[in-house]
């Protein structure tokens, strides 16, 4: 069914039941995995998440995501990028083939005047597969 699947993560407070589920789906679906932590820029980085414009931050987000999975005897690769979130998953989406993202959402794409700024949304609008968001 879903043969690699994307996991999409990042330091908000959701991020561990996103992690799960993604665990989760792969165990189900015996699914390669590939876990996408993105390293943003300062002009387009959240101030309530200034961690995720530090590379080292970033990396130790990864390795302990990649830790998780290998305790559950799944092997996981890592990918960090540097750039626009929203661009970023898709484009590694692509290049690595996947069937599903699996990705969590802040809440800002469920109002009207977030929407266009969401990027949960901008990936399930751009994205070369189906996406799962985890509220």
């Amino acid at each position: 069914m879903y043969k690699t699947l994307l996991l999409s993560i990042d330091s908000s407070p959701s991020a561990k039941k996103v992690l799960q589920t993604a665990l989760d789906m792969a165990q189900l679906c015996g699914s390669k995995v590939v876990i996408l932590s993105v390293v943003e820029t300062e002009e387009l980085g959240d101030p309530a998440h200034p961690e995720q414009m530090s590379q080292e931050a970033v990396a130790s987000l990864l390795s302990q995501a990649k830790t998780v999975f290998e305790q559950r005897s799944f092997s996981a690769q890592t990918v960090e990028r540097e750039g626009n979130p929203a661009f970023i998953i898709c484009d590694v989406a692509d290049e690595v083939g996947a069937d599903l993202v699996v990705m969590g959402c802040r809440g800002t794409g469920l109002i009207e005047d977030g929407c266009e700024e969401s990027v949960s949304n901008r990936v399930i609008n751009l994205a070369p597969c189906p996406v799962l968001v985890v509220p």
